[in-house]
């Protein structure tokens, strides 16, 4: 079975408790390992679609990884825009606990499964920046790598491609973007997304594109718990 989740936001090695921006946050880690290790066996897939830990430096982000590696399953995390100690990814990888695997641009085969995954970036629309329209361009080209690299393990062995971006791939309006564009290129099972926060967040937790099932996976705005995307 394949899990998932996004915006842990742990601070094992740092003080900054979320609870400050809700009662949704009061105990949320405790009431998220409870209903993982009620739900995952060994070899069951947790995707972890960033925002993982407030660490600043790889060092302060041990506590975090390790916290999560105790728990069953194997876990697949890519990087969000708050994951200011995940400086090198060839570092990243050699600092992970046993069972967890990073993916930047690239995908990652496990069993029967191939996950694939880019931070992603904000829609530009018309007020958009030039700034922020360049990363959205330069995150297009990274999603297609990470898709490309799947298709490559795909080829080789079969298998079903799952789609982790930190952002979501579309606007409020879930309208067709470029990444949603690039997407329905492949064959892709599903796309797990998070970023978005709060009681008044305006987003629907499925969205249905092409056949393909989009996710949304904000720890706070699914109950902190784990949703099944395999089905």
């Amino acid at each position: 079975m394949v899990y998932a989740i996004s915006d842990l936001h742990l601070s094992g090695s740092v003080n900054k408790p979320m609870d400050i921006f809700g009662g949704q946050w009061t105990n949320y880690w405790d009431k998220i390992k409870t209903d993982w290790t009620e739900k995952v066996q060994e070899d069951d897939v947790v995707l972890i679609a960033g925002d993982i830990s407030w660490a600043m430096k790889p060092e302060e982000a041990v506590t975090d990884l390790n916290d999560i590696a105790s728990l069953s399953g194997k876990k697949v995390i890519i990087k969000g825009n708050h994951e200011y100690w995940w400086n090198s990814y060839s570092k990243v990888k050699a600092m992970l606990p046993s069972g967890m695997y990073a993916i930047q641009n690239d995908a990652q085969r496990i069993g029967g499964i191939i996950a694939a995954g880019t931070r992603g970036w904000t829609i530009p629309d018309k007020n958009t920046a030039d700034a922020d329209v360049k990363i959205y361009e330069r995150e297009k080209l990274r999603l297609r790598l990470t898709l490309d690299y799947a298709m490559k393990l795909y080829k080789q062995g079969g298998g079903e491609i799952y789609l982790m971006t930190h952002y979501p791939p579309f606007n409020a309006q879930a309208d067709d973007s470029g990444f949603t564009d690039i997407i329905g290129e492949y064959p892709v099972k599903c796309v797990i997304y998070g970023h978005l926060h709060g009681k008044d967040c305006r987003a629907n937790y499925v969205v249905v594109k092409n056949g393909i099932k989009y996710y949304l996976t904000s720890c706070d705005l699914i109950g902190n718990k784990l949703i099944r995307v395999d089905v």
